[in-house]
C-alpha cells in the first residue's frame, strides 16, 4: 500500500466513523458500517487505528473541532469588543447551549463513549489528554485571554468548573431539557452562589474580629 493511498484510506475512514458516529450513534455503529462507508476493507481499521473503538474516539474527537471552529465563529459575531464578564459568560453559554439543540448527535455521542471508557484504559488515557485540552480552551473562551497565556493552575480550577458545569448542562438537557438552565439564568446562579461565599467569608472575619476583641478587652 502507497504512502499516497495508506493516507487515503485513513481519511476516508476517519470520515465515515464520523458520518457513522453522528447518523447512528456509538453504541449502534459497527466496524463494518464504517468500512462500508469508506470503502474500504475491515482490515483497514486495523491497520491505522488498532481497533474501532479507537477509530470513532478520534472521529468524535475530529467532530468536536468541527464544533468547537462553529462556535468560535458564532461567538466572535455575537460578543462585542468591549463587554463585562458577566455579560461574555452569559453570551458564550447561551451560544454553547444551542449547540445542544443543533449539535444534538454530537452530544450524544459523547456520553456514548465516555459510557464505555471504564474498561479501555488506553481511550481513556487519549480522552483524558484531549480534556485537559479541552478545560484551556474553555477557560481561555471565558477569561477572554490567549490560551497560551492559561496557567496549569487556572486550567486545574477555572477549565475544569466550567467542564463539570458544561457536562452537567448536556446531561440535564439530554435529558430533562424543560428543566435545562439558560445562559441567563445560569449567570444568575453563579451570581447568587458567588454572593453567597462572599457573605459567609464575611461573616467569618466578623466574628473573627469579635472574638479577638473580646480577649482584648478580656
Amino acid at each position: 500500500m502507497g504512502a499516497r493511498e495508506s493516507l487515503g484510506n485513513r481519511d476516508a475512514l476517519l470520515a465515515a466513523a464520523k458520518q457513522c458516529l453522528l447518523e447512528k450513534g456509538y453504541n449502534r455503529t459497527t466496524a463494518r458500517d464504517i468500512a462500508s462507508a469508506a470503502g474500504v476493507s475491515l482490515a483497514a481499521i486495523g491497520y491505522h487505528f488498532s481497533s474501532k473503538d479507537a477509530l470513532l474516539t478520534e472521529a468524535l474527537l475530529l467532530a468536536f473541532g468541527e464544533w468547537d471552529e462553529d462556535l468560535q465563529q458564532a461567538l466572535r459575531e455575537a460578543i462585542p469588543a468591549r463587554v463585562t464578564p458577566a455579560k461574555r459568560f452569559e453570551a458564550i453559554w447561551t451560544k454553547i447551549i444551542a449547540t445542544f439543540e443543533t449539535h444534538r448527535p454530537l452530544w450524544v455521542a459523547n456520553f456514548e463513549i465516555f459510557a464505555q471508557m471504564v474498561g479501555q484504559e488506553e481511550t481513556r488515557r487519549v480522552m483524558a489528554d484531549k480534556l485537559h485540552l479541552a478545560r484551556a480552551g474553555l477557560a481561555a473562551m471565558f477569561l477572554n485571554q490567549e490560551e497560551s497565556t492559561i496557567s496549569e493552575h487556572t486550567v486545574a480550577t477555572v477549565g475544569t468548573f466550567l467542564h463539570v458545569v458544561l457536562s452537567g448542562l448536556v446531561l440535564q438537557w439530554l435529558i430533562d431539557p424543560g428543566s435545562a438552565l439558560s445562559g441567563q439564568r445560569l449567570t444568575e446562579a453563579l451570581r447568587a452562589t458567588a454572593g453567597g461565599l462572599e457573605a459567609g467569608r464575611k461573616g467569618v472575619r466578623s466574628g473573627a474580629r469579635g472574638r479577638q476583641g473580646e480577649r482584648k478587652r478580656g
